[in-house]
């Protein structure tokens, strides 16, 4: 293979300020392409972390949303949250597979995204926004539901579709804060609710 190629592993992985890259079993990799790989990465991190300095249009990525709130799989319902305006709002994105381990229930013969699932997203969501409201020191507190009030299922989620949930801030008074979403698939309306969740303190 050359000096230049890296021999066949089973998995290793590079860190950079506490976000890993890993390289697959198998994978051949040129060690000038790695090289180039880790200031790369780097620079990504960099950059997110200058995103988080500013007020509004922030996008946190997979990686740091699980640094931001403590859901894990198989019941993490976002892949990305995007457009974060502190203390006002912030849209979720969840890529709706046909992998999801809900579907093997929920139905067999006609696999559609539980409306209870949705407007789980829809608080992880807000739970990201609290998160960015607030700063580092809320990261991975626990936030309970107290209230889901008018809530509406209007078209069905499927595999394949991609969800977006538009969630804003209505108010909060002290750890208690409400909120209002919209889930859209293809910029149709699914499902909507106002709820209110407590932010837990340690």
């Amino acid at each position: 293979m050359g000096e230049e190629k890296a021999a066949s592993f089973s998995r290793s992985s590079v860190s950079t300020d506490d976000r890993c890259f890993v390289v697959l079993a198998g994978a051949l990799m040129d060690t000038g392409s790695i090289r180039k790989f880790v200031p790369d990465c780097e620079k990504g991190a960099e950059h997110m972390d200058d995103q988080e300095n500013t007020t509004e249009g922030v996008t946190y990525d997979i990686n740091r949303v699980m640094q931001m709130i403590p859901h894990r799989y198989p019941f993490l319902m976002i892949d990305k949250v995007v457009d974060v305006i502190s203390d006002k709002s912030a849209i979720g994105v969840k890529n709706v597979t046909i992998n999801e381990p809900f579907f093997e229930g929920h139905f067999p013969r006609c696999p559609v995204m539980p409306g209870v699932l949705i407007i789980e997203a829809m608080a992880q969501t807000a739970a990201v926004l609290v998160v960015h409201t607030l700063g580092p020191e809320s990261e991975g507190k626990l936030v309970y539901f107290m209230t889901v009030d008018e809530a509406r299922f209007r078209k069905p989620v499927f595999p394949g579709d991609t969800l977006h949930i538009h969630c804003v801030k209505e108010r909060h008074k002290r750890n208690v804060w409400k909120f209002s979403a919209r889930a859209m698939v293809n910029d149709v309306l699914s499902a909507q609710a106002t709820y209110s969740a407590m932010i837990m303190d340690d």
